[in-house]
């Protein structure tokens, strides 16, 4: 009986050093697996203002920011020139750029072709007149800020002549 426990013992403890022997995975190729899990192309959190922090969803939160978005800057160029200037002009593309200590930028999307317009004029009378924004909070990406772009479509409004 007391070989028997005996092999057995000798059994167990020649099998137990598999376990000890199991190659622990690197640093790299742990970051490397990581990296290529993330989907870069997203954020976790889009940037949003205060008039959108109390909706929970995801998709409406983005609708709200780019809704209030679109509505500050038609409002901050409805004071200017632009319709009277250019009167066949009746949307700019404006690439909003949100880094992450909030601070904003904003630049005209023109097409390639464009001649139409002067694109320099309409680049300067957006930088002079897109200023004063409210907080803006920058999108978050695993619990980091990060700087985020995007394209709104912004409607130039022709003003009513009396």
């Amino acid at each position: 009986m007391r070989s028997n426990f005996f092999y057995f013992l000798v059994f167990i403890f020649f099998n137990s050093c598999q376990y000890f022997e199991k190659q622990v995975p690197s640093e790299k190729e742990l970051l490397q697996k990581e990296l290529k899990s993330i989907n870069w192309k997203e954020v976790d959190e889009y940037p949003t203002v205060a008039d959108c922090e109390t909706i929970s969803d995801k998709k409406q939160r983005q609708k709200c920011f780019f809704d209030v978005m679109s509505q500050l800057i038609q409002e901050k160029l409805d004071v200017d020139s632009l319709s009277i200037l250019y009167p066949d002009l009746d949307t700019i593309q404006v690439k909003v750029t949100v880094f992450p200590n909030s601070k904003m930028k904003f630049e005209p999307e023109f097409q390639k072709d464009s001649v139409a317009y002067d694109t320099i004029r309409i680049d300067s009378i957006l930088h002079a007149r897109l200023i004063d924004f409210p907080k803006v909070n920058p999108a978050i990406k695993r619990g980091v800020p990060v700087k985020t772009q995007f394209i709104l479509p912004v409607i130039i409004k022709a003003k009513d002549k009396k």
